[in-house]
């Protein structure tokens, strides 16, 4: 989390913001990869 927040900072978003996105963004990426992983297993 600090990483990502880290990140946000340097990009110019203010924390705030990026503590509000960062669930949205995470299960974005976690669908993602579960349907790669599908993908490639059958």
């Amino acid at each position: 989390m600090s990483a990502a927040l880290a990140l946000g900072h340097a990009l110019g978003l203010p924390p705030l913001a990026a503590a509000e996105l960062l669930p949205v963004v995470e299960a974005v990426m976690v669908a993602k990869l579960n349907e790669q992983m599908d993908h490639s297993n059958g």
